[in-house]
């Protein structure tokens, strides 16, 4: 039985401690594993035990009101699809048809991507994370997928079609990868790249975003134990495992926004908004003529 820890950050302090930092963020972004690499960032020890004491002191303080419920991204266990049994009300379902008609009239933009030299998807290592990217990539209209470790053959196949079909219209494929820093988190993009070429696409540039070492030891991110379970580890001469989840998530999204912004043509982009002013008004006509005369 393991020996019980008894020090200063008991869970008082932790729920104290996680409530000033919850409040730094929107619902949803930060996972517990996230939250407990901010305490210890505070101070608090970097064990199993001190990780478990987090979730146990999250539990009480969600139930005791002192932390939503809605606090933290939970991925893996999202529900898919919503059952509709609320009664139906006439005059608010018009409402929301006017709202949609409205929206639509606005709503005519160019692809932000379609004449960029690059043509860009985000992968990272864990789903849970996926809370810190989407908000983001939706701003840089760029698709972001979670690996959850490495990927299975059916992702890498539909990763391989739209690769190569965005290479047949004459753009380069560039990957933005985001893992652990640990053995397999360095050799995922590997296994990515080696996989594509099976598929018969080539030329598809990886780019390793994070975790590297560099990042590691500028950052003093805290290292945990390597995965004992993980066969690379008996060969590899890191400092130890650190988990993406150590990052701060407005660092993660800094890094995304500058590895984008590298590849991101503005001048063209402009071009594209000069069209994109003159389309909209032949939009907007040929919808209202067809409220009008269609409908």
């Amino acid at each position: 039985m393991a020996k019980r820890i008894k020090d200063e950050f008991t869970r008082d302090w932790i729920i104290e401690q996680s409530i000033d930092v919850l409040s730094n963020y929107e619902n949803g972004i930060l996972t517990i594993r996230a939250l407990h690499y901010q305490l210890v960032s505070r101070g608090m020890t970097n064990t199993l035990q001190h990780y478990k004491r987090v979730v146990a002191a999250m539990e009480v303080a969600r139930w005791d009101g002192r932390v939503d419920f809605e606090a933290f991204s939970d991925r893996d266990r999202a529900m898919c699809g919503e059952t509709k049994a609320d009664a139906t009300n006439l005059d608010d379902k018009q409402d929301e048809a006017k709202q949609q008609v409205r929206a639509w009239m606005r709503s005519y933009s160019k692809n932000r991507w379609e004449n960029q030299p690059y043509y860009p998807e985000i992968l990272i290592e864990k789903k849970a994370l996926e809370g810190v990217f989407a908000k983001p990539c939706r701003k840089w209209d760029v698709a972001v997928g979670a690996c959850k470790g490495y990927p299975s053959l059916t992702f890498l196949y539909e990763l391989s079609e739209r690769l190569r079909e965005q290479q047949r219209n004459g753009k380069q494929a560039i990957i933005l990868y985001f893992g652990d820093y640990d053995p397999s988190g360095e050799d995922i993009p590997r296994s990515i790249g080696e996989n594509l070429e099976k598929f018969g696409v080539y030329g598809v540039e990886i780019r390793r975003i994070a975790l590297m070492e560099q990042q590691v030891v500028e950052w003093g991110l805290p290292p945990a134990p390597a995965k004992e379970t993980d066969s690379r580890t008996a060969n590899w001469d890191g400092l130890g495992q650190v988990e993406l989840d150590a990052v701060k998530p407005e660092k993660l999204i800094a890094m995304l926004d500058d590895a984008l912004g590298e590849i991101f043509d503005n001048d063209l982009y402009d071009e594209l908004i000069k069209q994109e002013d003159d389309e909209r008004e032949q939009f907007q006509a040929e919808l209202k003529r067809y409220v009008e005369e269609d409908l």
